[in-house]
């Protein structure tokens, strides 16, 4: 059984009964877990949500693993897994050049698959001090306290860049009004619509059609969120 917190798992395999045997798996710990086949599916799969970590197989067809790696790593840090076979050495390597976190070699424990797992979630939830966010077009210097937008410098008040901070550190995670207003914690007399007011202007400064946002979405009945790769 999973909750509603629970984290997600997005496994790339093309190895059906692999992919099944290690989804069935994950769930019956806990997880929510998507699936694709390829890479390409993978990619896909990441334009409509963020898993928190992801189980990638090298050898695919279509779009392997590596290359993958190397189109995901220019705009997201989850945590990678690859699954290799026994005699590939080279390809432990090189995808643990292109950014991967760790390998695990085929066949192998699931057991073992989520110890790994669970170990880079939690390293994913300690108190980090980051100094620096880069999410698609947008770059954020927490200790400058400046933000630029492809390319170009957006001048920010102490609120826009505090809202801005909190969204980028969790892209694709829906905020309620309410949320934002606590992680801002600023003197707003408790008042949730204050987040509209900062959202608009964000918009002005940020968006090239504010009034048709492409990465400060509105999504109607809770809140807002954050979608770095959303196309124009």
């Amino acid at each position: 059984m999973t909750s509603k917190n629970a984290e997600t798992i997005l496994i790339i395999e093309d190895n059906v009964s692999l992919r099944d045997m290690t989804r069935e798996y994950f769930e019956v710990h806990g997880f929510l877990v998507q699936v694709a086949s390829n890479g390409q599916e993978g990619l896909v799969a990441m334009q409509h949500s963020r898993p928190d970590l992801i189980v990638l197989d090298v050898m695919m067809p279509g779009m392997n693993g590596l290359e993958f790696l190397t189109i995901f790593r220019t705009t997201h840090q989850i945590p990678v897994i690859l699954l290799t076979a026994r005699d590939a050495e080279a390809d432990k390597i090189h995808g643990l050049e292109l950014g991967a976190d760790d390998y695990v070699t085929k066949p192998f424990s699931l057991a073992e698959l989520l110890a790994r797992a669970r170990a880079h979630l939690r390293r994913q939830t300690q108190p980090v001090a980051v100094t620096w966010l880069q999410c698609g077009a947008f770059d954020l210097d927490v200790l400058a306290r400046t933000l630029r937008v492809q390319g170009r410098p957006v001048d920010l008040t102490r609120s826009e860049f505090d809202l801005i901070h909190l969204l980028m550190r969790h892209p694709y995670r829906v905020f309620s009004r309410l949320e934002l207003l606590e992680g801002l914690r600023e003197e707003a007399q408790g008042v949730e619509r204050t987040i509209d007011v900062h959202i608009r202007n964000l918009r002005v400064k940020i968006e090239e059609q504010p009034r048709q946002p492409r990465w400060l979405e509105t999504v109607y009945g809770v809140g807002y969120r954050f979608s770095p790769d959303r196309e124009a």
